[in-house]
């Protein structure tokens, strides 16, 4: 199958872990990659040095937006970057139109969009070019539905960053596409622990660079203590595998369990959510995923994705 991925690249590492997945797909053409919440470019920069570590120069990116469509500012900020990459990445800007024009060459293709950052770009799409968006398959990370099960993390709606940080977008995505949501409180089940960052390392040089980040991040974001917080968690928590999920679902994955509901985008002052209703669009949602069985087919794919001839 074809997909295009759009990504808040470099942020949260799980967009890596999710790219790194996808490249080692051997059933997965990637037709595109556009970032967005990429004011300068630097994701983009960031985004296709990660791409030649992996052999994969002929994949097409495209730098995409930097401002939240609902605020007009900026969204998200980068780590550190010594601590996460150690080598000299230039950034690689581009206008808005790119991303938007590699996004409808993909749509063109047949590809499944697969979102796993702010829908800033895509709703940039829709507002461009009217109707281009309709009826595309979109499996978006994000859309809190119903709350994560017990033993996890209590989270709530204002945590699903991907839609919080711009409303106005999931509105026009959720308005138009032919829409699959994995939310936040279902993939707070996939993992990344400790105790598997020497076999990530050992893959590769993609291999490498996740598990280096994967242990900055897990350090930054204090993962452990989270982890011992939660029965339901690992205690050598380094961080959850949201955006690889999301591809994992775009891919037609049988370990995700997915339910049509039909759902009405309603806010709580400005936290907006997406709650079951008659009126509402017909959406599929990802409401359970066998955890064990996605860290088997993660992983194995990161180390496909470093030896593909």
């Amino acid at each position: 199958m074809r997909v295009h991925i759009d990504t808040d690249f470099a942020g949260d590492t799980d967009d890596a872990c999710a790219v790194a997945m996808t490249l080692g797909r051997p059933d997965v053409e990637v037709v595109g990659i556009t970032t967005t919440a990429d004011q300068d470019g630097q994701r983009a920069g960031y985004l296709c040095r990660f791409l030649e570590l992996a052999g994969r120069r002929d994949v097409r990116v495209a730098a995409g937006a930097g401002r939240s469509l609902t605020t007009g500012g900026p969204m998200g900020a980068l780590p550190d970057h010594e601590r996460y990459w150690g080598m000299p990445v230039p950034a690689r800007p581009s206008p808005q139109r790119e991303a938007v024009d590699l996004l409808a060459r993909s749509i063109e293709l047949g590809a499944t969009i697969v979102a796993i950052g702010p829908y800033t770009n895509l709703a940039l799409l829709q507002h461009e070019r009217p109707g281009l968006l309709d009826g595309v398959p979109v499996v978006a990370m994000g859309g809190w539905v119903q709350p994560p099960e017990q033993g996890l993390p209590t989270w709530g709606p204002e945590r699903d960053w991907n839609v919080q940080c711009d409303t106005s977008a999931a509105l026009t995505v959720a308005a138009a596409a032919d829409l699959t949501l994995v939310t936040l409180p279902v993939t707070l089940r996939a993992h990344l622990t400790a105790a598997e960052l020497p076999r990530l390392a050992a893959t590769g040089p993609l291999g490498e660079l996740l598990a280096r980040q994967a242990r900055a991040h897990g350090e930054d974001h204090d993962m452990a203590a989270l982890g011992r917080a939660h029965a339901g968690l690992p205690d050598d928590l380094v961080n959850f595998h949201h955006d690889p999920v999301a591809c994992a679902v775009a891919f037609g994955w049988h370990g995700a369990v997915v339910q049509k509901r039909r759902l009405l985008p309603e806010f709580d002052n400005d936290v907006l959510r997406f709650e079951p209703d008659q009126a509402g669009r017909s959406t599929r949602v990802v409401v359970g995923i066998d955890s064990e069985a996605f860290a088997h087919v993660w992983i194995t794919a990161v180390e496909a994705a470093q030896h593909r001839p």
